[in-house]
């Protein structure tokens, strides 16, 4: 998952919904309140990886090995890009980026707290070890659903100006179906994707969540404030969430990080000279490992990452924040 969803979906369950009035059954006002939850998770989502576009940008170039790129670090691509293809070349791909956090970022936020108390119920499983089985099993959740959009998303970052493949989202949707395979084409390295982010989500979530209850038991006046929406929940203020989360993320990042990888290789497909040596995930690791070894392959372009955890989830959990109180979820 996603630094920023992972994070969102990572937040306590709110309160029991006091009884509405007016007309509407009690489903009726079930389905309104996912749905302020499905907004809140999916707007955030969306401000936090618009914040961070460039950098996402940036680290498909370098995972893949761009030729135009590959001899530069993450502060040089980031100057060459502009420079390239001006500075929109920096936002490539973030249009397909944003079809897809949306709803990844309220799939995973809706599935985690199902998955939360499927757990707590029926496995009498509690504490913070439901936390890392929820997680995992919401961050694959919402990877199955959103998948074929990511795959889009990464054809179209890889590109440069002048050399392009595809002219746009739907374009590249109808090529990759014509050319690779059908459906099949949009699921190029679902594996890894799968393997690396049952313990991304899961880590994610559970140092999160344990670093938030540790510190609102501990320190409830040092960290937290009262919610605006309900003065009865205690929320972290904003710099302590930032901390949180970028060392939640930061944690995540560092366990997965070779997957994440092999994952981009295999999205990237036939774009690739050496597509036919990355055909399966066994394949694309050993290749990956035995060209560029592990700091410069397997692990290439992970500082970017570390960069990409601040900013990401200070925005994502200040915007999410905003919107619980806005949308009354506390």
């Amino acid at each position: 998952m996603p630094a920023a969803a992972a994070a969102l979906a990572s937040a306590d369950p709110p309160p029991a919904m006091p009884p509405a009035s007016g007309t509407g059954g009690p489903a009726a006002r079930r389905d309104f309140y996912w749905l302020r939850s499905f907004l809140a998770g999916g707007i955030a989502g969306c401000c936090a990886k618009t914040t961070v576009a460039p950098l996402d940008r940036v680290k498909v170039l370098l995972q893949a090995h761009n030729h135009h790129y590959k001899h530069l670090g993450v502060f040089s691509t980031l100057r060459a890009v502009p420079q390239k293809e001006g500075y929109l070349g920096l936002y490539k791909g973030n249009g397909a980026m944003m079809i897809r956090i949306f709803p990844y970022g309220a799939i995973q936020f809706m599935a985690f707290e199902q998955y939360k108390t499927l757990i707590t119920t029926k496995l009498g499983i509690s504490g913070h070890v439901h936390r890392l089985m929820a997680g995992s099993m919401a961050g694959m959740t919402a990877v199955i659903c959103t998948y074929p959009l990511d795959v889009v998303r990464v054809r179209l970052a890889f590109q440069v100006k002048g050399e392009h493949t595809y002219t746009g989202i739907i374009h590249a949707f109808k090529t990759i179906y014509a050319k690779e395979g059908g459906f099949l084409g949009f699921y190029r390295g679902l594996m890894p994707t799968i393997l690396g982010m049952a313990p991304y989500a899961g880590v994610s979530f559970f140092t999160f969540g344990t670093l938030k209850s540790v510190g609102l038991s501990h320190a409830p006046t040092l960290l937290g404030r009262p919610s605006s929406d309900n003065p009865n929940v205690l929320v972290l203020k904003t710099h302590i969430n930032l901390l949180c989360g970028g060392v939640a993320g930061a944690i995540a990042q560092t366990i997965s990080y070779p997957f994440d990888v092999t994952r981009r290789r295999m999205q990237l497909g036939t774009v690739l000279p050496e597509f036919e040596k990355c055909l399966t995930m066994r394949e694309t690791m050993k290749y990956v490992y035995g060209q560029h070894g592990i700091r410069k392959g397997l692990y290439r372009g992970l500082s970017l990452n570390y960069i990409r955890c601040i900013p990401s989830q200070a925005v994502a959990f200040t915007t999410y924040e905003l919107m619980k109180q806005f949308l009354h979820l506390n």
